[in-house]
């Protein structure tokens, strides 16, 4: 090993979010974390609601019927279109209507 390149490993103090610290090796001399063994839920066996879940889901219903409102606007619109249409065709008359009125004429 060459003398001078390696950092200094040397006890560092732990110190977690609830409160909890422990003592561990490290090139720094202290280490502040979110969550350690003695809270995290796996090693506890409690749940823990984080708020960003909620916000998510929140923001997921959201979406959800924003796109229930859109998708009963274009239906709306669809059905409005199609009403259009059908009033203008049967307006309209058919080829057979124009060739029996194209022949009346002519007689």
């Amino acid at each position: 090993m060459k003398a001078g390149i390696h950092p200094n490993y040397q006890q560092a103090k732990v110190i977690c979010v609830c409160g909890n610290t422990f003592f561990t090796g490290s090139t720094l001399p202290e280490i502040r974390v979110e969550v350690c063994s003695n809270c995290h839920p796996f090693y506890t066996g409690q749940h823990k609601l984080i708020t960003n879940i909620k916000g998510q889901v929140d923001k997921f219903m959201k979406a959800q019927e924003t796109a229930k409102v859109k998708k009963a606007e274009i239906a709306k619109t669809i059905e409005a279109r199609s009403a259009k249409v059908q009033k203008t065709q049967t307006e309209k008359p058919t080829l057979k209507e124009l060739l029996i009125q194209s022949r009346k004429v002519r007689s």
